[in-house]
């Protein structure tokens, strides 16, 4: 027999759940709070914000310093629904937000936005302070399984446990990091509810590339410095990046190939398949390749004259080796065109468990706002909303935003139904 919840309501009366312990849930606890109303925020996890520890284990971006105008676009196909909820709390709100948890912040080379210790935990614990502070109570290891009877159905660690709430935000996370929390097993329990979803697929991932045996077990690992990537968009058109990636055993992964890979994905899935064309010598011009190329090389090999000429060497030149024929490496005019346009064929994602984010999720057209058209009064936030974006604090900053806007809707849809 399921426990019931026994919780202190606010003075007002108002009582809202939050499911979700990871940067949406707890900005939307945050608000919620500061607004007058008892929350109580449950999560599966023993503690929240796994997932944000892990992300800022190699730094905390917390968002970038773009121009806004620029900052918007890089959610794609979502940045129309997205729009309000970034002007409402966007860049520039992130950082003053830190500052008021008492962490002063600054701009990378890059234009990425960190904290000056460029640490997760304290300014987690900051944070989490602050929601102490406000009222917000944490209840751990508290997984959500759906409704019963009209309450909110979770499993404690004494057994089944029922929450009567006012009102519900649902801040679960999308399918990257299952060991993290964000398993994606609530998407079957609002699709039986009428909610429209899409599947979760990886977003921020690596590709997959049929490596010979001889070119994996020498190079994987290795990085590919100062190259550039093209690649098909999703419109047609040729995108071009600069920057860096990493050999794998089984493939491609990286700065670089992250940032493209909604575009990849999706030509995997339509396709079967998708290419993309290195340029290995991004700050040398087609001409002057062409023209170290064919210098005379006298008894030097061909790689030993790349290396000479070009600074063509280990990964680099692993990569001509294994991508091109023998006829054509031994063709000057073949191999020129090579080194700035290698196509390489990528197979397939890498698992959605390894994927630094995902796609999929409530689709726009199940929400009013934030909330879902077929529950009212359950709101949802964060990447449980089908939208991606690319590293560099974009994916973080929506998440905030998402947050804000899910209380701003929840206390909306609140005061609209009490009484006069």
């Amino acid at each position: 027999m399921a426990q019931q919840a026994a919780h202190t309501a606010s003075p007002a009366g108002l009582r809202v759940a939050v499911v979700g312990g990871g940067p949406a849930g707890l900005m939307a606890a945050q608000q919620l709070a500061l607004a007058g109303v008892q929350v109580d925020l449950y999560d599966a996890m023993p503690s929240v914000g796994r997932k944000f520890l892990l992300a800022g284990r190699g730094g905390m971006n917390i968002t970038h310093a773009e121009p806004y105008a620029q900052f918007v676009t890089r959610y794609g196909a979502s940045t129309a629904p997205l729009r309000p909820m970034l002007d409402a709390f966007g860049p520039q709100a992130v950082r003053d937000w830190v500052h008021g948890l008492g962490l002063e912040t600054f701009v990378g080379t890059s234009g990425r936005v960190f904290p000056t210790d460029m640490k997760a935990a304290p300014l987690l614990r900051a944070w989490l302070h602050r929601l102490r502070v406000a009222g917000v109570q944490f209840h751990m290891r508290h997984r959500w399984l759906g409704w019963r009877d009209g309450a909110l159905l979770l499993q404690g660690p004494e057994g089944d446990v029922l929450v009567q709430a006012d009102a519900v935000v649902l801040a679960l996370g999308g399918g990257s990091w299952a060991r993290l929390g964000s398993d994606g097993s609530w998407l079957p329990l609002l699709a039986r509810h009428g909610v429209a979803v899409a599947a979760l697929q990886p977003a921020n991932c690596g590709f997959d590339v049929d490596w010979s045996s001889h070119f994996s077990e020498r190079y994987a690992g290795e990085p590919l410095t100062t190259v550039a990537i093209a690649a098909r968009t999703a419109d047609g058109a040729m995108a071009y990046r600069q920057g860096q990636f990493v050999v794998t055993a089984g493939g491609v992964e990286g700065s670089l190939i992250y940032a493209l890979s909604a575009a990849l994905r999706e030509q995997i899935n339509t396709e079967g398949h998708a290419t993309i064309y290195l340029d290995l010598l991004p700050d040398f011009s087609a001409e002057r390749v062409l023209d170290e190329v064919q210098r005379p090389r006298g008894a030097r090999s061909m790689s030993s004259h790349l290396q000479s000429r070009l600074g063509i060497k280990g990964v680099k030149a692993g990569l001509l080796r294994e991508c091109l024929s023998k006829q054509a490496f031994g063709d000057t005019v073949m191999l020129a065109q090579a080194i700035k346009h290698l196509p390489l064929r990528l197979l397939r994602p890498r698992p959605i468990d390894e994927a630094i984010s995902s796609a999929g999720g409530v689709r726009w057209e199940a929400l009013q706002g934030c909330m879902l058209q077929s529950l009212p009064g359950v709101f949802v936030a964060g990447e449980m909303v089908d939208w991606e974006a690319p590293t560099g604090g974009y994916l973080l900053t929506a998440c905030l935003a998402g947050g804000q806007a899910a209380a701003r809707d929840v206390l909306q849809w609140l005061a609209a139904r009490q009484p006069e």
